[in-house]
């Protein structure tokens, strides 16, 4: 199993939501998954981070807050002048102190997508030798999983065109338009494995559809998608149901 596949325990696991048999379970996993080893503490390091940047901005607004405070009794020691001032103060402490607390409410939509976006790793395929397409396949699968996405998309969308049933190369080709930012070209993609309705693909598409319409602002398009994403009990499912806790 990938590390991809890993994604909703991962989160279970830093958060501290974990029972003991199941975390049992998953530091098993670990200790056979050096990728997966990697992946944990990368994640763990990357809500470190985040959070002793939250903390330090706070606190540096909270003293210069604090600073303008005793400025202003030191200038207006009585009336109501002073007292106004206290009192937009006193907003601004409940102001940046609901940062603290909200964190994750300060993204933007694209920061959203960017912060639950994983590149999809596609599993090895097995295809004829002979197969229509099959060089170009093997091709673009070297590129893409050498992160050579603008190579990718060419290959990709030469099988597609010969191919249009073929719904891995597809998502694929969907996917590395996304890496590239040709988010138009990437939705179509991820369109047409969903509207064939009869692949393995249609989860990862739906996914990834709805982070583009993160990307290219189309908000209620996005919130619509990820709503069926959660229902879906995919491994996407829990990232889905936080994004839309912090939806714009």
């Amino acid at each position: 199993m990938k590390t991809n596949d890993f994604s909703y325990y991962i989160e279970r696991y830093n958060s501290g939501e974990m029972d003991e048999s199941e975390k049992s379970w998953f530091l098993k996993e670990i200790e056979g998954n050096e990728e997966l080893r990697k992946e944990v503490t990368l994640r763990k390091q990357s809500d470190n981070i985040l959070k002793e940047r939250d903390i330090i901005t706070l606190r540096n607004k909270l003293a210069d807050i604090e600073k303008k405070r005793t400025a202003v009794f030191q200038l207006n020691k009585s009336g109501k002048y002073s007292y106004l001032k206290y009192a937009a103060l006193v907003g601004g402490f409940i102001i940046v102190g609901s940062f603290l607390f909200f964190p994750g409410q300060r993204m933007n939509n694209e920061e959203l997508a960017d912060r639950y976006y994983k590149t999809y790793e596609a599993p090895t395929a097995n295809r004829s030798a002979n197969k229509s397409g099959m060089v170009d396949f093997s091709r673009a699968m070297e590129y893409y999983k050498s992160r050579d996405y603008e190579k990718a998309v060419v290959l990709f969308k030469k099988v597609v065109e010969n191919n249009p049933r073929d719904m891995q190369s597809t998502l694929l080709n969907g996917i590395s338009n996304f890496e590239i930012k040709k988010y138009p070209e990437a939705k179509s993609s991820f369109k047409n494995v969903i509207d064939d309705n009869n692949n393995l693909f249609i989860d990862q598409a739906q996914w990834y559809l709805s982070l583009c319409y993160l990307k290219t602002g189309e908000k209620e398009m996005a919130a619509s998608l990820l709503k069926v994403v959660k229902e879906n009990n995919s491994i996407y499912s829990n990232d889905a149901k936080r994004i839309l806790r912090k939806l714009k």
